[in-house]
């Protein structure tokens, strides 16, 4: 009998541990869309008075002045320079 529940007592271990591996393994699936659009833009100071913020997936890039003395202030779609390798 105690042979008996030692054996039943180990497979219900090893259901349990391969389920809970199965569940971390679907949960890490489901993030991989989420995590692409996470990191899909930067962000990148240019000096004191204006930032842009680059779009990767689309290549398109927006640009910001901060001096309210100088320049536009909103956010303005640039063109993406054409650029060439060497």
């Amino acid at each position: 009998m105690k042979k008996n529940m030692q054996s039943i007592a180990i497979i219900f271990l090893g259901i349990c541990i391969l389920l809970g591996s199965w569940i971390v393994a679907q949960s890490f699936n489901g993030n991989n869309s989420r995590m692409g659009e996470q990191f899909r833009y930067d962000f990148i100071p240019t000096n004191g008075e204006n930032v842009i913020i680059f779009d990767k997936k689309t290549g398109d890039y927006w640009q910001k002045f901060i001096s309210s003395s100088e320049g536009p202030t909103d956010w303005e779609k640039q063109v993406t320079p054409n650029i060439e390798e060497k």
